[in-house]
């Protein structure tokens, strides 16, 4: 497996500085606080609500899963132009999300142990002349 290392340390800088009290805008996402217990073979659908001042520009969220001591790992991307895409590890029929504003939940099915981890739902907002990152994260438990 190859790691971009590159993108790793961007990402995390993203979600340190998007939860820093200097992340002040318009824009915001949130996820409901606390755990999220499920059984192993259940479906679970964590929550993503989003803000954005923005009428028009490109919207769009992202999903990502960092297991313990691990790196944050792509999911999905879907966006107000289009269907998104998922990454090949993570295949529709188990993880999907719709964009439907305010919300993009992640519905995941048929869970395994390995599902365990937590999960960002991040926003960016490509606009005219600006473009801005949000982020929010979720601990499961299987």
């Amino acid at each position: 497996m190859i790691i971009n290392k590159s993108s790793l340390l961007i990402h995390d800088f993203l979600c340190m500085f998007c939860s820093s009290p200097e992340c002040k805008g318009e824009d915001k996402v949130m996820q409901t606080s606390g755990d999220v217990i499920a059984a192993e073979g259940d479906t679970v659908t964590l929550d993503c609500t989003f803000e954005t001042s923005y009428t028009t520009g490109q919207t769009t969220l992202f999903w990502y899963k960092q297991e313990v001591n691990g790196f944050p790992k792509y999911i999905l991307r879907r966006d107000t132009y289009g269907s998104g895409d998922n990454a090949l590890e993570f295949q529709k029929d188990r993880f999907d999300a719709e964009l439907n504003k305010p919300s993009v939940p992640l519905k995941i099915q048929k869970l395994h142990l390995s599902d365990s981890a937590v999960y960002y739902c991040v926003l960016s907002s490509t606009h005219i002349i600006s473009s801005s990152l949000y982020c929010s994260g979720r601990t499961l438990f299987i």
